[in-house]
């Protein structure tokens, strides 16, 4: 299709119903209820094309993500299309905002600033709804231990022993802008815990399954499996050892990303 209008729209998701944002056969994901809310709101009449700016896996959510609409005719009242674009959309997505954006634009290179949270409570059996969102993990923690954990992240490291499908050509040496561990204060519901907290890392990129396993290193060290030192040696160049706990998908949520026009 000749790509002659460009749009970026905004959306949030709760990705625990889904396997992840690629289509996939016969599996339900957020990009193929996308791409179908789209079409009907076109009424199958427009050509369309959309492209993520990332992909997030099985039952991982956003609180805020994006994607870039191409048409071969320009729609005339955005307003309007995000409206009925919202009303159709299933219960757990929501469109935020749209705007046009020029050809130059690109919605994969054009996000330079992502933050991802991990949202987790610990020593008890929580209440099952809130499963969609939070991890609980059923041992006791020291929490201000993995607190100094987290921060050992931040900077330029070697991140591949956190990694998952590794390879020779991957990119495993990344900058992490800031890692923090705190209680939670963004999300809130009566049935939550009197106490959950929040793993936050912020940066430009991230391998394949990296922050769960960093989540995990962390979950391994709170429960005095690891050290501090264990974690530092991981991250020095050429190490070899792998990090084999991955913490579960759905306490993951892309919280953020920050685009250059």
């Amino acid at each position: 299709m000749d790509q002659n209008y460009f749009y970026l729209i905004t959306i949030q998701y709760l990705g625990f119903r889904y396997h992840g944002w690629q289509k996939q056969p016969n599996l339900k994901t957020v990009h193929l209820v996308i791409d179908k809310t789209v079409n009907y709101v076109f009424k199958g009449q427009k050509k369309f094309k959309s492209l993520a700016m990332g992909r997030t896996d099985a039952m991982v959510s956003a609180n805020e993500t994006a994607f870039e609409l191409f048409t071969e005719e320009p729609i005339s009242d955005l307003d309007a299309f995000l409206d009925q674009f919202n009303y159709y959309l299933p219960q757990d997505v929501r469109a935020l905002s749209m705007r046009e954006v020029d050809r130059n634009f690109n919605v994969i290179k054009s996000a330079k600033l992502k933050e991802y949270i991990y949202l987790f409570a610990h020593g008890q059996k929580s209440h099952p709804f809130c499963a969609p969102i939070m991890t609980t993990f059923r041992d006791v923690l020291d929490i201000e231990l993995m607190k100094k954990g987290a921060k050992l992240y931040e900077g330029t490291h070697n991140f591949k022993a956190f990694c998952s499908r590794v390879s020779e050509k991957g990119l495993y040496t990344r900058t992490v802008l800031s890692c923090d561990l705190i209680e939670n204060d963004m999300f809130d519901a009566n049935f939550f815990p009197k106490e959950s907290f929040l793993f936050k890392v912020k940066a430009e990129g991230f391998g394949y399954n990296q922050i769960r396993g960093m989540m995990g290193a962390l979950v391994k060290l709170g429960k005095y499996d690891f050290t501090l030192d264990d974690i530092a040696k991981s991250l020095l160049p050429g190490n070899t050892e792998v990090m084999e706990y991955i913490a579960p998908a759905s306490g993951l949520i892309l919280n953020t990303v920050d685009f250059e026009d």
